[in-house]
């Protein structure tokens, strides 16, 4: 068990720093290389986890202000994904949380970007010349996976019912007519799709590979051709219709490819080591023990 000064670090913690880790590198790095860090990147998540709770600790002692629409961006997409304020509300109410708490809850971590944004003011963005060689040096992480673009249409039931299962299937059969009969894919997706996707974007899910979506979603994305429109298919998500609009078969990405990755990995290395020398300087202040209990 880790205390810092004298509370305990959750163990909820770690895991969470663990697996944002792991996701933030399975980006740059292969699957063998990841594994292969393992180690590292779960000592490296105990370190970011008592490095987290300390900046918490630091921005509530300076107080810092959190403004209300920053709080108000972090919990709109939350309800949209729930699918709308009356869900959202009432999954607030099964988990025993009001939306206070809930904001209160998001103001905490606001502030902790908030400090961290203090933390790195000055921190430019890598020249070109840094990022080519960054790239020369690191090709084996640069390499694009079979991937494909499509848009789809969800309809959800209204519970998991055969009724309400059987009505969201025949309203799907009613939209998957009106494509037949020629009306836009994307303009229909705008109308009726129950995804984020399908207002704010026409139903475009952009491009994903392997082991990203679903399975039923995905075998039927990869499997059609470019272009094909999809029978109904059922998910956990509810009913979808898909619609695939390009596939790119994979190799190694060229510079231009890898560019915005190139400089998000090394914008966040340097501000990685500026908020970690800031760290470094609040755990000499602070009483950080482990203990075998």
């Amino acid at each position: 068990m880790i205390t810092i000064n004298g509370e305990p670090l959750p163990q909820e913690a770690i895991d969470f720093e663990y697996r944002r880790i792991s996701q933030y590198y399975a980006n740059h790095m292969s699957p063998e290389d990841l594994k292969a860090n393992d180690d590292k990147l779960r000592k490296q998540a105990v370190e970011q986890a008592i490095g987290a709770k300390l900046l918490l600790n630091e921005a509530s002692r300076l107080d810092i202000a959190v403004p209300e629409e920053m709080i108000d961006k972090k919990i709109q997409p939350m309800i949209e994904q729930s699918g709308g304020p009356e869900v959202f509300a009432q999954r607030l109410q099964e988990n025993g949380i009001t939306e206070q708490q809930l904001r209160d809850n998001i103001a905490e971590g606001c502030k902790v970007d908030l400090l961290i944004e203090r933390i790195c003011e000055g921190i430019s963005d890598p020249t070109e010349e840094d990022m080519k060689a960054f790239y020369e040096n690191n090709q084996k992480h640069y390499v694009q996976p079979e991937r494909v673009a499509a848009s789809h249409i969800l309809i959800r039931p209204n519970s998991s019912s055969d009724d309400d299962r059987a009505t969201a299937e025949s309203r799907l059969e009613g939209i998957a007519q009106e494509i037949t009969d020629g009306k836009d894919f994307g303009e229909l997706a705008a109308q009726h799709s129950e995804c984020p996707s399908g207002k704010q974007n026409g139903g475009n899910l952009g491009w994903f590979s392997r082991g990203m979506m679903v399975p039923e979603f995905e075998q039927a994305a990869f499997d059609m051709a470019v272009g094909e429109i999809s029978d109904i298919i059922e998910t956990q998500f509810g009913f979808h219709i898909i619609m695939k609009t390009a596939e790119d078969e994979g190799g190694q990405a060229s510079f231009e490819e890898s560019r915005d990755k190139i400089r998000e990995l090394i914008r966040h290395d340097q501000r990685g080591k500026a908020v970690a020398a800031y760290v470094a300087d609040l755990k000499e202040k602070a009483e950080i023990r482990e203990t075998s209990a």
